[in-house]
């Protein structure tokens, strides 16, 4: 095979015009009025690390417990990344799945790909194989990069299974002690001192930086291409709207390929002020509040059940985070009862924050009223963020009643990656992305303009900050040979916020809990995405046009 370089040389072609395929832009329209309202600048993703370099090579850039990065270092270690992958034979245009727990190496390999054109896929640490199966085929991906093992699973095993399954992967890059087996060690790029990348034409800003991972809320994950122009605009202004500057510090305590610890504001949205971003893999209050003590922590974004948690550990752990301003929290719906609990015991900055790796972005904002930061789900990030609510017939409600939210904007996508039908549901034929969200806009008083999120219309569970589709996990128990029907559905948990039921009726003898969660891991199921509870029925309750009435099936188990 030949070398990145000797393909450079030889005048290959890069990958962009397969990337562009399946990637629906923004219209021409619409992206003029964002370029001149000032929102789009032209700049590549990894721009935002190169001016890092260039305005504050000496500050801290990354940490975590094992090493750090000054911005001028993470930028050359960047640099030799991009060399490495050109020297493997990867291109400009490529898709890479990124598959790293919470460690500076995370953000090593995303602006190593970065730098080297690559398009990273934004797996979960959680993700098995059956996603990962998934994520290969809708990218079209020519490799990945893993660790060895890590909290407990052996991701070598599973790369495996997907070399076995996906001959177009070329390229497994696996970072961690021990046996690698046969593929790439994360050394050889990280320590690579080959030629430097080669001199390429700029990329395309209108084109994917990174492709998401959407919550799935009908069957499995879709991909979320999210542009150099919209992503560079989300980091930069949701750092501004959380006042961020280089004397802050952010905690990245959910999974570093989430939007939300990633660009709102998280890692990038820090790097745009030359503020440092701090690991971890441990969100336990004990764990988390020592580094929030160490590295003076600022700001940290967690999920609903996370962040009672760490209220509820004020009571007795001995170090307090008090250095913390700002706490965002989002992942599902707050109550009014638990927003209070944090703002009392946790901190007077809480933020509600209501967002979508699609792109939409509502916040509540430093030096809002408490009442609105009790009772609102915050207001949108952009002045050109457009919101509908409207009915089931799909017509706009009058202002302060509840609806489906629809929404477009500078930074929300339009269209998923490769899914034709999935495009088909989830958008107006004028653009506008239907969230699947059932919100109320105030239309007076201190709260107008600010969004309350009221319940969901999409089929989906919101387990420990994760969306979990009912429906690809009601697929995947229908194929076990001694469970007849099932469904999925969400039970309230004090930590968890939702955990996930699985409501089944058996032939024969049922199974247990721990025997159905068995064979959902062999099939490659998201360890996040299997049930809390199992519970065995004679039936499930039916709605008059047959289908399972889940309101009634909820209610059932709860009494």
């Amino acid at each position: 095979m030949s070398t990145g370089f000797e393909r450079h040389q030889a005048g290959e072609p890069d990958h962009y015009p397969d990337l562009a395929r399946g990637f629906v832009p923004f219209p021409a329209d619409r992206a003029e009025l964002y370029r001149h309202a000032g929102y789009w600048t032209g700049r590549p993703l990894d721009s935002l690390l190169r001016d890092g370099a260039a305005n504050w090579p000496q500050r801290t850039a990354i940490i975590d417990p094992a090493r750090s990065y000054t911005f001028a270092e993470l930028d050359a270690a960047a640099d030799r990344i991009a060399a490495g992958l050109a020297h493997l034979g990867v291109v400009p245009g490529d898709r890479m799945l990124l598959q790293l727990p919470n460690t500076c190496q995370f953000a090593v390999a995303l602006f190593g790909l970065l730098r080297a054109g690559v398009v990273p896929v934004m797996c979960l640490p959680g993700h098995r194989l059956a996603e990962m199966s998934h994520f290969v085929d809708v990218s079209g991906a020519v490799g990945l990069v893993i660790p060895g093992r890590a909290g407990g699973f052996d991701y070598r095993a599973m790369a495996e299974q997907l070399l076995a399954a996906h001959p177009s992967l070329e390229h497994v890059i696996v970072d961690g002690p021990g046996d690698i087996g046969p593929f790439v060690p994360w050394s050889s790029l990280t320590g690579f001192s080959g030629p430097p990348l080669p001199q390429r034409a700029p990329v395309d800003p209108s084109l994917p930086a990174l492709l998401l991972v959407s919550g799935g809320t009908t069957g499995l994950p879709k991909l979320i291409a999210r542009t150099h122009n919209d992503y560079v605009y989300t980091a930069m202004a949701s750092a501004q709207a959380y006042e961020m500057t280089g004397d802050d510090t952010y905690l990245v305590v959910l999974p570093a390929g989430h939007n939300f610890p990633l660009a709102c504001p998280g890692l990038l949205g820090a790097m745009t002020v030359g503020a440092k971003t701090v690991f971890t893999t441990d969100p336990s209050p004990e764990a988390a509040f020592a580094l929030i003590d160490q590295h003076h922590v600022t700001v940290t974004g967690l999920v609903n059940a996370l962040a009672k948690v760490w209220s509820q550990a004020c009571e007795w752990e001995p170090v307090l985070p008090t250095s913390l301003r700002a706490v965002q929290v989002g992942g599902s719906r707050m109550s009014a009862e638990d927003a209070r609990f944090i703002l009392d015991n946790l901190t007077t900055g809480l933020s509600q924050i209501f967002g979508m790796a699609e792109g939409m972005l509502n916040f509540t904002r430093i030096g809002d009223p408490v009442e609105v930061v009790v009772h609102t789900q915050g207001r949108p990030m952009s002045p050109h963020d457009e919101m509908r609510v409207v009915d089931e017939a799909g017509a706009q409600v009058p202002p302060g009643e509840e609806g489906e939210l629809l929404v477009r904007g500078p930074y929300t996508l339009n269209g998923y990656y490769r899914a034709e039908e999935a495009n088909a549901r989830s958008f107006t034929p004028d653009g506008f992305y239907r969230s699947g969200d059932r919100v109320r806009i105030f239309a007076d008083g201190p709260k107008a303009g600010y969004v309350e999120v009221t319940g969901r219309i999409k089929d989906v569970i919101h387990r420990g900050g994760e969306t979990v589709s009912a429906t690809d996990l009601e697929d995947h128990l229908h194929t076990h040979p001694k469970i007849t029907f099932a469904a999925a559905v969400p039970l309230p948990d004090e930590f968890l916020s939702e955990k996930i039921c699985a409501a089944v009726v058996f032939s024969g003898t049922p199974i247990t809990l721990t025997e159905l969660n068995a064979y959902l891991d062999q099939r490659g199921v998201s360890s996040h995405a299997r049930p809390d509870v199992l519970v065995a029925l004679p039936s499930l309750p039916k709605t008059a046009v047959g289908k399972v009435d889940k309101p009634k099936l909820i209610k059932d188990l709860l009494a």
